[in-house]
């Protein structure tokens, strides 16, 4: 992987190509659900007085997998 750093960077600046950065990561967090997720709470983190409970997601959580959809059509848009 190091090995591919020097290489990539010497190709950018011999086209003269624009380099973006996108942290996957935190997008992925902070992108709208298109539909309603539901989720128990977490071992815990189980509130007593309430312990049937389950939460409805206002946003994406890390590993859902609806999100990565979410993101495709989000491009989709962009694009047109």
């Amino acid at each position: 992987m190091l090995k591919f750093v020097p290489i990539l960077l010497a190709n950018v600046a011999y086209d003269d190509y624009k380099i973006w950065k996108m942290d996957v990561k935190t997008t992925f967090l902070n992108e709208n659900l298109l539909e309603d997720v539901y989720m128990a709470q977490l071992k815990g983190f189980v509130d007593p007085k309430e312990a049937l409970k389950v939460y409805k997601l206002q946003r994406s959580i890390y590993r859902l997998k609806q999100v990565s959809r979410s993101w495709n059509l989000h491009f989709d848009e962009t694009k047109k």
